[in-house]
């Protein structure tokens, strides 16, 4: 059977085209591993979180979550991995939140006025529950209506 040269033209060209996209994909999901250290924080419910999602302040990405497990209470344990560069109080904030209505879930991080720093296996002792909107739109319908839960 007879190749033309089109074809294999044609072949290099797709070949060179899903190079690209790989190539792209893998800087735009920050697929190197990631410097920094690692601190966990206990969560009541995780809200969907997943290995991956983005660990924020002010809006600014400053790492990812690492891993998601059961405490034997059965709560969230959540190891985050945060650049080297960010130093976090030992008073830190951390609280599972959503970008709007479908927006992806991620951890905000608010940084404490302590002069004590985080430190790699360290645990973020204050953290706020997940709430999802049931949740909110429950709370409003109780308040309006006056009932107790």
């Amino acid at each position: 059977m007879k190749k033309s040269p089109i074809e294999t033209v044609l072949g290099i060209l797709v070949i060179l085209v899903a190079a690209f996209f790989v190539h792209f994909a893998a800087n735009k999901i920050d697929a190197k591993p990631q410097q920094g250290y690692e601190v966990t924080a206990v969560f009541m419910r995780s809200g969907g979180l997943e290995s991956g999602n983005d660990i924020r302040i002010s809006g600014i990405k400053v790492g990812s979550v690492v891993g998601l497990s059961l405490t034997p209470e059965y709560m969230a344990k959540v190891t985050l991995n945060i650049k080297d560069g960010i130093r976090l109080p030992v008073d830190t904030v951390a609280s599972i939140t959503t970008d709007g209505l479908m927006g992806s879930t991620f951890i905000q991080l608010i940084p404490g006025k302590s002069s004590d720093l985080l430190k790699n296996g360290d645990i973020i002792s204050k953290t706020k529950d997940f709430r999802s909107l049931e949740d909110m739109i429950s709370e409003v319908i109780f308040l309006a209506t006056g009932n107790e839960e």
